[in-house]
């Protein structure tokens, strides 16, 4: 058996904690300074924390690389079993055409460009995020807008801040699944604090978009369907996060914030010509005014209602026990390790829910959306076989950072960490939301960075006296406001529209915002720590 020790090095906390902080900082180095490939970084730093481990910590070898295997198979299954599947459900709505139908849809909803920036920035790009994740909805929010007329620096702008509310539940839920799986956190409890700190910053960033479409005329003129808009995404991802399914959070309050728009009066008005003079400066792409058959707009939204349904389906009691027998537990093997208490940690036992997962389900949902579209099965093979291919280096990236965060976590270094972080005291609870929105800053990841993170948050909220799960959600909550200035991002976002090489122009005019907005996320993580705010948590 392998016990944890907190000061293995020289009996110190401090040169103990700066140790075990070199596989962090490794890789925050080689993304941020030295501008290194996300999977490379990921596969150095995972060989840093291997050397730590056993020449730091004296972890056994072998201990050490089964820690490793294990947090890269987790990464695999079910993470990337998620991500892969939901982009093929993306992938093949582009293949028959229909995510253009739904594209046009979106874009006749409204003739005002403020509305028209909240309906695709917002929640259609929410609705990707949930589907998609990891650039994809930034890329084509930003595509859209600039082919409605939308300066293109506006719209990759426009599109990145767009890009926050809906990070944590990204990806079927993605970020959250990984941090409830590296704190050791049960995933409904994580969801549920998310659930209860993101849906606050949905009700703030719609008036941000039509402030910075039409400065202080689109907040006088348009507040209120920017208020409702955020008001319903925000009602809708608070409860499906805390009462129904963390996966379809995203994609429920996509709808409900589309929804809200068609109900508030005026929404759908035509905005004064100065406005429009005003904000579409570019060309408008002729390809909008196609007019779609009925019954091609209804099998173009077809493939969200029907990841609904089954997830809906899934969580009734009943048939989520019946699925959750699947459900594989067993010892890991070459794997024994306890706490410095001398309790065995949880990591020695590993569960592999085979169908009771997202990626199963959006599977399932995949099946269901080939037959409705009409896609062969030949061809929907291999749209999965390209959707593979595609993500073959973000593969790499999430199992090198997850076997990093695993070997962190079993060899004690993450609680070394935590247990130096700690010292902070009351201040603990402002910093972690800065600790994720730095992560996620460098690596362009909420799901990197709450893999990094999510266990030293844990470990400090426990020796700070603090609700562990709600610095996790922190980590998390934090960390969407960093995604917005990553180089990833805005790197994908110049790419988009066409700004190649002004990534710097957007990162000046973008770090206002995310700094603001992480002011506004501390703020309510102190609150929720406290009495101001603590009846929020669960």
């Amino acid at each position: 058996m392998y016990v944890q020790q907190l000061e293995p090095l020289a009996n110190s906390l401090a040169l103990s904690a700066l140790v075990a902080a070199l596989p962090l900082l490794t890789v925050l180095v080689l993304l941020g300074a030295v501008r290194m490939r996300a999977h490379a970084a990921g596969l150095i730093g995972l060989a840093v924390a291997v050397a730590v481990a056993c020449l730091g910590y004296g972890m056994p070898a072998g201990q050490t690389l089964s820690s490793a295997a294990q947090g890269a198979l987790f990464g695999l299954f079910p993470i990337l079993w998620i991500v892969v599947n939901a982009l093929w459900v993306y992938r093949m709505t582009v293949r028959t055409r229909h995510f253009d139908v739904l594209r046009r849809s979106f874009s006749r909803f409204s003739a005002d460009p403020r509305i028209q920036a909240l309906v695709i920035a917002f929640c259609f790009g929410a609705l990707l995020e949930a589907l998609a994740g990891f650039g994809a909805p930034v890329a084509i929010s930003a595509v859209m807008l600039v082919a409605l007329g939308f300066d293109p620096v506006k719209a990759a702008v426009v599109a990145l801040v767009a890009n926050t509310a809906p990070v944590a539940f990204g990806a079927m839920g993605t970020p959250v699944t990984t941090l409830a799986q590296v704190t050791g956190l049960p995933l409904d409890s994580v969801a549920s604090v998310v659930g209860r700190q993101t849906p606050l910053l949905a009700l703030v960033v719609p008036l941000a978009l039509v402030a910075l479409v039409d400065g202080r005329r689109g907040l006088r003129e348009t507040w209120l369907p920017a208020l409702a808009c955020g008001g319903a995404f925000a009602a809708v991802q608070f409860a499906a996060a805390n009462y129904v399914s963390a996966q379809l959070a995203d994609i429920g309050a996509a709808l409900a914030g589309t929804a809200a728009l068609v109900a508030v009066p005026g929404a759908r008005r035509p905005a004064d010509e100065a406005v429009r003079t005003k904000v579409l400066t570019g060309a408008r792409s002729q390809d909008l005014d196609v007019r779609d058959e009925r019954r091609e707009v209804v099998r173009a939204y077809a493939p969200y209602a029907l990841i609904i349904s089954v997830f809906s389906l899934a969580q009734i009691p009943q048939l989520k026990q019946l699925l959750e027998k699947a459900t594989q537990t067993f010892d890991w093997p070459l794997l024994n390790v306890a706490a410095p208490d001398g309790t065995p940690v949880g990591g020695n036992v590993f569960a592999l829910p085979l169908i009771a997962t997202g990626g199963t389900l959006v599977l399932l949902s995949g099946f269901a959306t080939a037959a409705l579209l009409g896609v062969r099965a030949k061809d929907a093979v291999r749209e999965w076989a390209a959707t593979v291919h595609e993500l073959r280096r973000t593969v790499l990236t999430v199992t090198s950072v997850l076997g990093l965060a695993y070997v962190m976590n079993l060899s004690g270094q993450a609680a070394t960490i935590g247990h130096f972080v700690a010292a902070a005291g009351a201040g603990l609870a402002f910093l972690s939301p800065v600790l994720g929105w730095f992560g996620v800053a460098v690596s362009g990841s909420d799901t990197s960075a709450n893999a990094l993170f999510g266990a030293l948050q844990v470990t400090a909220a426990r020796q700070s006296g603090l609700p562990p799960e709600l610095l996790a959600a922190a980590n998390s909550s934090g960390g969407v406001l960093g995604k917005m200035i990553s180089p990833q991002n805005l790197t994908i976002a110049c790419a988009a529209v066409g700004l190649a090489g002004r990534e710097g122009d957007l990162l000046r005019r973008l770090l206002p915002w995310s700094l603001g907005l992480l002011l506004v996320m501390c703020l309510i993580v102190i609150g929720q720590s406290g009495a101001v705010l603590g009846w929020m948590l669960p």
